[in-house]
């Protein structure tokens, strides 16, 4: 018996090598269009944001997405047809406080969704293999950062445009509704923006989704218990406190940073009570945080892909 690539030897003495074939099997070049960059960031989005609701993956992927959706959207039926029947002129929760009123599913939603898009590249060591394409690492982070940000925007518009839909179509007055539902997106969108800064930094950090769901669960559930503490002990609570001391607590915690920025400039403080920032000083302080927590995080997460 022979081998290819063996010698054979049909006589005593001479050795006559086997010859091979090649077979051409029909494969050929890739001929059409080379799509580029922009292509590919894009479709690197959406399957980001396709990942962040569980969309493509398995079944038990989808649970907690559609949770959150679920967690923030029914009682936003609930609201708008309890004020339907009670025949009510306004809503009883204004659209930039939507956010706030359900921020610790929001938290979670970023906590459980973040590492997704980060975390399982590391894990999995996928993520030279994208940098082997023409996608460079500014377009990676960027894909990223949009598509958190697109889903954390989803899970708060979401809700909005359902008591919105609910007031105009209940006879409730479209200027009032129509304005304040442009304060709650652009409350969405700050909120959208801190969050998914602060979460897609912790998840870059490290490979194993369960330390980056409990990094970024602990660092807002802590901060904001500390801001909120420093707050009480300052005499926020108070209703008829008339200190703006307290307030700078919010600074400590990057959910109250937005809420206070958020309730001074649309004007939502309705008694002392309520954690806002102190007066024009405060608002420029506020936004100038936030401001450098969303560029700051964004810098240090593209000098985080430089050295992979």
């Amino acid at each position: 018996m022979t081998t290819a690539g063996a010698w054979s030897t049909p006589g005593a003495g001479a050795r006559t090598p086997d010859t091979g074939v090649i077979h051409d099997i029909g494969y050929r070049g890739y001929t059409g269009p080379r799509l580029g960059r922009g292509y590919a960031t894009r479709s690197l989005f959406v399957q980001s944001l396709r990942a962040a609701f569980g969309l493509g993956r398995s079944g038990k992927s989808k649970v907690l997405p559609m949770l959150g959706l679920a967690a923030v959207g029914l009682p936003a039926l609930v609201i708008v047809a309890f004020a339907i029947l009670q025949g009510s002129t306004e809503l009883p929760l204004d659209y930039p406080t939507y956010p706030s009123s359900f921020g610790l599913v929001i938290e979670i939603f970023l906590a459980a969704q973040a590492p997704v898009l980060m975390s399982r590249d590391l894990r999995h060591n996928t993520v030279p293999l994208y940098f082997s394409r023409p996608i460079t690492r500014g377009d990676y982070v960027r894909a990223k950062f949009a598509a958190m940000t697109a889903a954390m925007l989803l899970l708060m518009v979401t809700p909005l445009v359902v008591l919105y839909l609910g007031a105009v179509l209940g006879g409730m007055s479209f200027g009032h509704n129509t304005v304040h539902l442009l304060y709650g997106l652009a409350a969405s969108l700050l909120y959208a923006l801190v969050l998914s800064a602060i979460g897609l930094l912790v998840a870059a950090s490290t490979p194993r989704r369960g330390f980056g769901v409990a990094t970024i669960m602990g660092l807002l559930v802590v901060s904001n218990v500390i801001a909120l503490i420093i707050y009480g002990l300052s005499g926020g609570l108070d209703v008829g406190s008339s200190t703006d001391a307290g307030n700078w607590a919010a600074l400590l915690s990057p959910g109250l940073l937005v809420d206070g920025l958020v309730t001074e400039v649309f004007g939502l403080r309705h008694n002392s009570g309520t954690m806002h920032a102190p007066g024009a000083l405060g608002i420029v302080v506020f936004a100038a945080e936030a401001a450098l927590l969303v560029a700051g995080s964004y810098w240090l997460l593209n000098r985080r892909y430089r050295n992979i």
